[in-house]
């Protein structure tokens, strides 16, 4: 039996604006997903922890800060470090297009910019991560 894809939204850092985080957790839980909204100012520590007692299989993380790389590197490697490296990372945000291929060279699977719809969001979620087998 399969349970729901849970998936935990964050928003990290000092960035304060969480509406586009709100709206995508709001379109991933009405398609039928169990979502866990971690709330304002998480640290990439918080995120991770979050992740792993919530048993996700994915977190979704939205940037506005400029801080992008920082904080998806330190969640990738946070992951790798607790022996996580099966949450899939995902995100969106303000993010330049030039800066995506280096955050898929680390590791984060899909980086939606401005303009992406919420159901492009949930589709690519459920193509990609896959719920884990009870």
């Amino acid at each position: 039996m399969s349970s729901r894809t849970r998936v935990v939204v964050a928003k990290p850092g000092l960035d304060g604006h969480d509406r586009g985080a709100k709206v995508v957790a709001r379109a991933l839980r009405d398609a039928g997903m169990e979502v866990i909204y971690t709330g304002l100012h998480q640290t990439p520590e918080k995120i991770v922890e979050a992740a792993i007692q919530e048993d996700a299989d994915a977190i979704g993380l939205s940037v506005l800060s400029g801080a992008h790389m920082t904080l998806f590197r330190r969640v990738i490697e946070l992951l790798a470090e607790r022996d996580a490296r099966d949450i899939v990372v995902f995100g969106g945000g303000i993010i330049p297009d030039a800066d995506i291929p280096e955050l898929e060279r680390l590791g984060v699977a899909k980086i939606f910019t401005p303009g992406a719809t919420t159901q492009s969001i949930v589709e690519w979620v459920r193509e990609n991560i896959s719920a884990q087998t009870v």
